[in-house]
């Protein structure tokens, strides 16, 4: 099936689904048949990571999907028990050979572990693999505008993304502004929220009434709406299908508002500040 999901231009002219599927929490051998089902459904993204434990389930099923390697957009990360620049060539190398794939189109650094103060020593060899032509494009996940300053000073290439938590519940202005100013795309991962809390909020139900849609097709319309990038997770083949149909309808200003007023700025993940696990 071919792909109904518009591109973003990343900020080295490469192009990116704006809508893709991620993996986190998916057991390696439900990876393959999770994927599978997601490239059926017409998705061309796929974001994966070394700590997922399921970049080879991922792998095979881009390989036997009988979709062309080049019309498939993959992610990986560096876990952060392998920051630093050595360790973090190794690394890659491992993903890939899990992936069994020749290159990767966007590596992340997973979190930026400020305590151990390595992340630009990382990036650095981010920019030695982006050089070699075995990414197609570099980026960071969780980081916080600080961390993105420091980057940016010590660094000679611009992250093309930050994959950040971004939901109704968590609007994350401080970041998005930060990003537009600095020519980075902003993914969001947990972008439904967690459960079915934010999925039951009255004021989505009531926009997916007004449209004829789900909650979860209404905020991730939302998201795309705001520029982001966006990686539902699931595992049901219905849920895959029905999130991946989101192009056919627009929210309007009203819509848009009452999501808007929906913000508490609350994380249902850690906080970037203080997260250093190995």
């Amino acid at each position: 099936m071919s792909s109904k999901v518009p591109p973003i231009i990343l900020n080295n002219g490469v192009e990116m689904p704006q809508l893709g599927f991620g993996v986190w929490q998916v057991p390696d051998d439900e990876a393959e048949q999770a994927v599978a089902a997601a490239l059926e459904a017409g998705y061309r993204s796929i974001d994966t990571a070394a700590i997922y434990g399921n970049e080879t389930g991922t792998g095979k099923a881009v390989a036997a999907s009988g979709v062309p390697r080049e019309d498939v957009f993959v992610t990986t990360k560096v876990w952060n028990s392998d920051h630093g620049y050595d360790s973090t060539l190794r690394a890659f190398d491992t993903s890939l050979e899990r992936l069994g794939l020749e290159y990767v189109d966007l590596y992340l650094i997973h979190w930026p572990t400020p305590a151990r103060g390595t992340y630009v020593d990382t990036y650095k060899a981010f920019e030695k693999l982006l050089a070699d032509e075995r990414v197609r494009a570099i980026g960071v996940s969780n980081f916080l505008p600080e961390h993105l300053e420091r980057l940016i000073e010590e660094t000679s290439v611009v992250p093309a993304v930050n994959q950040i938590e971004l939901h109704p519940h968590l609007q994350q202005h401080a970041s998005r502004e930060f990003h537009a100013e600095h020519g980075i795309a902003t993914e969001a991962w947990s972008p439904l929220g967690s459960g079915k809390g934010l999925l039951e909020v009255p004021a989505i139900v009531a926009i997916a009434q007004k449209h004829g849609r789900t909650p979860a097709q209404v905020v991730l319309r939302w998201h795309l709406q705001l520029g982001n990038v966006v990686i539902p997770k699931s595992v049901t083949p219905a849920r895959i299908k029905e999130n991946i149909e989101v192009f056919d309808f627009s929210l309007d200003d009203e819509d848009l508002a009452a999501i808007s007023a929906l913000n508490e700025d609350r994380r249902l993940g850690p906080d970037p500040a203080e997260f250093n696990a190995a």
